[in-house]
């Protein structure tokens, strides 16, 4: 079944972000909701699908859904890590094209910062018991161990993962709501403290409160709306293992699958992309997703970024809110890739707007390279 223009994104919204101490994850996810709704032009009644994820609650559906008082006709609690929300992006479009649904709302919150909920210690009894023991830090170690069979592979080097963080902070300097915003240099990545090697503080993403909210309504719907629709054109998602000693290839990723499925149903190519928004949990996740959604081939990433070609006034526009490295990254990181790449189709971002901005591609990237899903969207 092809998603093609079956759903539109109608409304966008994040909470307060950063250190959020005077909320809990509902109420952040109330205030995201709340304002996607309202910049959709629809009213809460009208929500007929819910859609969330989050390691927040022992029934985060059950308790979000009453704590907004919406009575959902069709509801997916997909949780895949930090992709679970592109996942959810397809999904909703596939249920409202089989007429589960009309307005579908897709939620996210956290407050891992100001309640220091990092910890994944409750599923060490399970799985990761094997690789734990060893004492493999999760999920940091489990990208260092990518990034150090990318550098004996391709030879890439700790200054190339550096280009991708300065990237973003210079992206996230044009953000007023990013959470770091002070000037960083490649020299600054290189001599932060290491974290698991090679991968030092400044290569891994924050530590943030927050929400998010997306808005995905019918064709039908879409001619109602307050502002202009955003379509999806195209969804892939894949899946392939849950842990890092597991992963069939280092220097491989679900990517892979996922973006080709994408691209097949979008019906574009890599060249006709103008935005890429690109999950940036650690330095490397950036390096190897390109390589695997096919902007460039095995072992080019390094080049693909170098010399500022990913920041503002590069040739690429990636990660354009300061992504997970600089503007916020509550736990899971992918509502916001989705509510960045909505904005810049429609040419809200102000300072850091791309000059051409018709078609957007998301990539987020779940657990330790474990799952992907790929949205290709559009301006109406």
């Amino acid at each position: 079944m092809s998603l093609y223009r079956s759903a539109a994104i109608a409304g966008v919204a994040e909470s307060r972000l950063g250190i959020v101490s005077d909320a809990t994850v509902l109420e952040l996810q109330a205030e995201a909701a709340e304002e996607a709704l309202a910049e959709a032009g629809i009213e809460k009644n009208e929500v007929d699908g819910l859609l969330c994820s989050g390691r927040w609650g022992r029934t985060p559906q059950l308790e979000v859904a009453e704590y907004l008082g919406i009575n959902p006709a069709y509801s997916d609690g997909t949780s895949v890590g930090g992709a679970s929300f592109e996942f959810h992006l397809g999904h909703a479009a596939a249920a409202i094209k089989a007429g589960l649904c009309e307005v579908a709302l897709i939620l996210y919150g956290s407050t891992q910062r100001s309640g220091k909920e990092r910890s994944l210690a409750a599923s060490q009894n399970l799985a990761l018991q094997y690789e734990s023991f060893a004492g493999l830090p999760n999920p940091v170690g489990a990208y260092a161990l990518a990034a150090s069979r990318h550098m004996a592979v391709h030879g890439t080097t700790r200054k190339d993962l550096a280009e991708v963080a300065v990237a973003a902070r210079k992206w996230a300097q044009l953000n007023p709501k990013a959470f770091k915003r002070d000037p960083l240099t490649i020299e600054d990545v290189l001599a932060a403290q290491p974290v698991a090697e090679p991968l030092h503080r400044l290569d891994c993403c924050l530590v943030t409160d927050g929400g998010g909210a997306v808005v995905v309504v019918s064709p039908e719907r879409a001619k109602r709306l307050a502002k202009r629709p955003v379509w999806l054109l195209g969804h892939g998602e894949s899946h392939s293992h849950m842990l890092i000693s597991q992963m069939p290839d280092l220097l491989s990723t679900p990517a892979r699958d996922a973006g080709e499925r994408a691209f097949a149903m979008a019906g574009v190519a890599r060249k006709d992309i103008d935005v890429l928004q690109i999950y940036d949990s650690f330095t490397i996740t950036v390096l190897l997703t390109l390589e695997s959604v096919g902007f460039c081939r095995p072992g080019e990433s390094a080049a693909y970024v170098s010399g500022g070609r990913i920041a503002p006034g590069g040739e690429v526009a990636l990660n354009t809110s300061g992504g997970g490295l600089s503007y916020c990254h509550p736990g899971m990181f992918g509502i916001f890739l989705i509510i960045e790449a909505v904005r810049q189709l429609r040419g809200e971002c102000g300072p850091r707007q791309v000059r051409k901005h018709d078609t957007a591609l998301i990539s987020g990237t779940g657990g330790v390279f474990c799952s992907n899903a790929t949205c290709i969207l559009a301006g109406d």
